[in-house]
């Protein structure tokens, strides 16, 4: 994988900075830059809460790191929500490639796990432990593009804002008279974002439904086909009129716990959704489900959950072309008249 940034330049400054002199090579695999080994998580003995926050450290830096190849290497553009913000209020983002609204051709929106990670990563520990080409978005990305597919990545695990100082906890105290304690300041919920659902649902009904994009199709990894599925059941008509398809991979989703027993989602699940999961399987070979029977499943070709993705992208896009073409034939699912979005605004703040 091409890369230009230096993730040994947004370690420098922490007081980790000794203890973690790693970076990419030009395979995009993390290795010690003296020493060219793996990353070690026990790094000191016997001291686990040292280790984890070096850890963490790392997958700070990560994050910023992807970020920047989000930016830089597939030229996407960071769009910031909620669109009505206040200045000084805390607010999440997500990333989307130029044309992604205004184009006419098929939109492809990417939907990770929940987890410690943020946009463009799949997993945080398959980034360390595999390298960017097993554990980021960006391969997905850039094959997407590559198809003429415009791209929108979410950020569906951006909820809080994290209040690390004193100070910034009484700065917030002040202007937030109804707080009952400084321990619910140490973070802030986003609004908009303050879960999965509820940033999705965002990005869906201010971008993602106004787009000129009439073909939509998801990608989801893990929480993110519940986040998916969630989608669907608020937005039904909308969704199952614009999302030509959804792949799933080991997806945590249950349509009938989420959806009840509604014929109509269960039907077009069934047309519309195919799920690849981890097993020993070989890629796209039939996987039989007693728990799953919504939707075609098929292998990964791994038996790893971290590197499922990876495994399957070529599958994944192979499948979405053929969809792509049979959704060109076809007629698209009319709105339901009586379906609003005002009964349905009510977001799981619990997740």
């Amino acid at each position: 994988m091409e890369h230009k940034l230096s993730l040994r330049k947004l370690l420098e400054g922490s007081e980790y900075e000794e203890q973690l002199n790693y970076d990419f090579n030009m395979k995009g695999e993390l290795r010690h830059l003296d020493t060219n080994e793996s990353f070690v998580f026990n790094y000191y003995k016997n001291a686990h809460e040292r280790n984890h926050k070096r850890y963490q450290v790392l997958g700070h830096a990560l994050t910023q790191y992807v970020y920047e190849l989000l930016e830089r290497a597939c030229m996407l553009q960071k769009v910031y929500i909620p669109t009505n913000a206040t200045e000084d209020e805390p607010r999440s983002f997500f990333f989307m490639s130029e044309k992604a609204l205004t184009s006419t051709s098929s939109l492809t929106v990417l939907l990770q796990d929940c987890g410690v990670f943020r946009a463009g990563q799949w997993g945080q520990k398959t980034i360390i432990n595999e390298g960017l080409e097993h554990g980021t978005q960006i391969p997905f990305i850039k094959t997407a593009l590559q198809s003429q597919f415009e791209v929108i990545v979410l950020n569906p695990n951006d909820n809080f804002l994290h209040l690390k100082t004193e100070e910034e906890r009484l700065s917030v105290f002040k202007r937030q008279e109804s707080s009952s304690s400084m321990e619910s300041l140490r973070s802030i919920l986003k609004r908009c974002s303050s879960s999965p659902e509820e940033h999705t649902m965002y990005v869906w009904d201010h971008f993602i439904s106004k787009s000129a994009a009439k073909k939509v199709a998801f990608i989801a990894h893990g929480y993110g086909g519940l986040v998916f599925i969630d989608l669907l059941v608020q937005r039904k008509w909308e969704v199952m009129s614009k999302v030509f398809a959804a792949a799933f991979i080991d997806s945590m989703h249950n349509t009938q716990h989420q959806a009840g027993s509604d014929p109509q989602i269960q039907e077009w699940m069934q047309k519309h959704c195919q799920e690849w999961v981890s097993s020993n399987k070989p890629l796209d070979k039939p996987v039989g489900s007693l728990m799953k029977v919504n939707c075609p499943t098929v292998s990964a070709g791994t038996e790893k959950y971290g590197l499922a993705p990876s495994c399957c992208l070529h599958a994944i896009f192979k499948y979405l072309k053929s969809a792509l073409k049979t959704k060109t034939g076809a007629a698209p699912f009319t709105r339901s008249p009586i379906a609003t979005r005002s009964s349905t605004s009510k977001k799981k703040s619990n997740k």
